[in-house]
């Protein structure tokens, strides 16, 4: 058995990975146009987010320690702008209505 490859194959930076499909959780972040404004995105693998929990301003569901999801702020916003969403939540947030509707038992928070 030959010993493990830890250098890459011909001209491949170290960092270059053949075949990652772009936009995967924990790559680089993009900017978007949403209502008139950049925002900056950027995906979280959710490894570095355990022990916390967020709230999705999309559907206003809790995204659990531990899960991928999106962060996103306006360009010239601050850290107090950031908000976290599911992906899926994101990528629909054209297609919601301006109003979040709860279920009665829903939480408040």
């Amino acid at each position: 058995m030959s010993p493990r490859r830890n250098r890459p194959r011909g001209g491949e930076k170290p960092d270059e990975h053949p075949g990652a499909a772009p936009g995967r959780y924990g790559g680089g972040g993009a900017t978007e146009s949403w209502r008139g404004e950049e925002w900056s995105v950027r995906p979280v693998s959710g490894a570095s987010t355990l022990g916390k929990r967020y709230r999705c301003p999309g559907c206003d569901q809790e995204i659990p320690s531990g899960v991928p999801h999106v962060v996103t702020w306006p360009e010239y916003g601050g850290i107090d702008d950031r908000r976290h969403w599911h992906k899926a939540c994101w990528n629909a947030k054209d297609r919601r209505t301006t109003r979040v509707q709860r279920s009665r038992n829903a939480p408040r928070h």
